[in-house]
C-alpha cells in the first residue's frame, strides 16, 4: 500500500467515526493528511464524509494546486495554510458538529475554556489550570480571505489547537491522525459544557 492509499483510509475511516458521532451531516466538513513529499491527501469536494472511498480522497501541493485536475474541497485554503504555519502538523479536521455550530453563534467573541481537566487531551497542555482561548471567524464565502485572517490571527499567537467559525463548525489539528481525532473529541466534549453552562444561566 502506497503513503497516499495510507493516508487516503485514516481519511476514510475518520470520516465514518465523525459522521457516526454526528460530525459531519450531508457533504459537511473536510479532512486532510501530509504526505512525506510535503503534498496532501485531502478530501474531493461534495463527498460525503461519512461514505469516502479511496476515490474520493486526492493529491493537491501544499499551495493547493490539484495533481489530476479533480476540484478539491472548497475550503482547501484553510487547510494548507495551517500546513504551512506549522511543520509538525500532518492532519487537518473539519467537522461541522451540533455543538461547535450552535456555540460559534452564541460567542460575541472568542470562546475562553478554563478550569476543566479534559484540557489536558491538548498536545502540550498538562494542568486544568489552563486558559485556552479559541478564537471565532466571521464565516466568509471567500476562503482565501478567511485562511488570511485566520493565518494572521495565528501567526501572532504562540499556541492555537483550533478554531471555530461562526454558524459553520471547527478545524483543528495534529501531528498524526489520532492526535488530530483526539482533539476532535476533546473540543467537542468541551463545547458541549460550555454549551451546558451558558443554557444554564449561571
Amino acid at each position: 500500500m502506497s503513503e497516499f492509499q495510507q493516508r487516503a483510509h485514516e481519511l476514510i475511516n475518520s470520516g465514518k467515526q465523525l459522521y457516526t458521532a454526528g460530525m459531519l451531516p450531508a457533504t459537511s466538513g473536510n479532512l486532510s493528511a501530509r504526505l512525506s513529499d510535503n503534498s496532501l491527501a485531502i478530501t474531493i469536494s461534495g463527498a460525503h464524509k461519512g461514505f469516502l472511498t479511496e476515490n474520493d480522497i486526492m493529491r493537491v501541493d501544499i499551495n493547493g494546486a490539484s495533481f489530476d485536475g479533480r476540484k478539491s474541497s472548497a475550503e482547501t485554503l484553510l487547510h494548507t495554510y495551517i500546513y504551512h504555519r506549522y511543520p509538525s502538523v500532518n492532519v487537518v479536521l473539519h467537522p461541522h458538529s451540533i455543538n461547535s455550530t450552535v456555540l460559534s453563534k452564541f460567542c460575541k467573541d472568542n470562546l475562553i475554556l478554563q478550569g476543566y481537566e479534559l484540557l489536558k487531551a491538548f498536545s502540550g497542555i498538562n494542568t486544568h489550570e489552563y486558559s485556552m482561548q479559541v478564537p471565532v471567524f466571521e464565516n466568509d464565502q471567500d476562503i482565501k480571505r478567511l485562511a488570511t485572517v485566520i493565518d494572521e490571527y495565528i501567526k501572532k499567537k504562540e499556541v492555537v489547537h483550533g478554531y471555530l467559525i461562526r454558524g459553520h463548525g471547527f478545524y483543528t489539528w495534529g501531528k498524526n491522525i489520532d492526535e488530530a481525532l483526539r482533539h476532535v473529541e476533546a473540543f467537542e466534549f468541551l463545547f458541549k459544557c460550555e454549551l451546558k453552562f451558558q443554557g444554564s444561566g449561571l
